[in-house]
């Protein structure tokens, strides 16, 4: 399967930190409904996530990729990337097509990407704590662990002090897509009016 190129992560990194210091006008979200958007992702492996939220930045090239990726099903992994070099999206969209379930998911729920990308630019961090608050749910209630596809690991932030938890593929030739529903592997979810999104994987 396609390894993400660490050179796209550090791409990442830096998309984060200049989006973090812009003040957009663009709509606002609360905590209880990043939590509601990240449900379906938190889980990814980290490289992965961060793929899919930069991603989500560019909801046009999303719905393309889908299409393209629909009509060609058995372009995958590395075949698939290499097959849409000559398209004019962005780095972290044309990754996305190694993974399927993941772009036709993403193209499947338009408005889903385009909130979800809308509350990346506005703040990157709030949608990285969200991530990290699930996280910790999903293990404290015994659902997110190291397993034979992936490597969980708890880190003290030396500037923050705060709890990092990472996941990371054992195999890192190989990123694991996990599928799971977030009513459950999350336990008692605690904003009812905001449901966890939950996107059944594609075969």
């Amino acid at each position: 399967m396609y390894r993400l190129a660490s050179r796209f992560v550090r791409m990442l990194l830096a998309v984060m930190a200049f989006s973090s210091s812009l003040a957009f006008a663009q709509q606002t979200f609360s905590k209880e409904q990043i939590d509601q958007m990240m449900a379906p992702i938190a889980l990814y492996p980290d490289s992965l996530l961060s793929q899919v939220l930069m991603a989500s930045t560019y909801p046009a090239d999303v719905a393309e990729a889908a299409k393209w990726s629909k009509a060609n099903p058995n372009q995958k992994g590395d075949a698939a990337v290499k097959a849409v070099q000559s398209q004019d999206w962005d780095p972290s969209v044309m990754s996305l097509v190694a993974f399927p379930q993941v772009i036709q998911m993403m193209g499947d729920q338009p408005d889903w990407v385009q909130n979800l990308g809308d509350a990346f630019l506005a703040s990157s961090k709030d949608v990285l704590d969200s991530a990290q608050r699930l996280r910790a749910k999903a293990q404290q209630t015994g659902n997110l662990k190291t397993t034979e596809q992936q490597t969980v690991t708890v880190e003290q932030e030396p500037q923050t002090q705060q709890t990092v938890i990472k996941i990371e593929p054992t195999n890192p030739q190989t990123v694991y897509v996990p599928a799971y529903n977030p009513t459950v592997v999350y336990g008692a979810w605690p904003y009812p009016a905001y449901p966890p999104y939950y996107y059944p994987p594609y075969a």
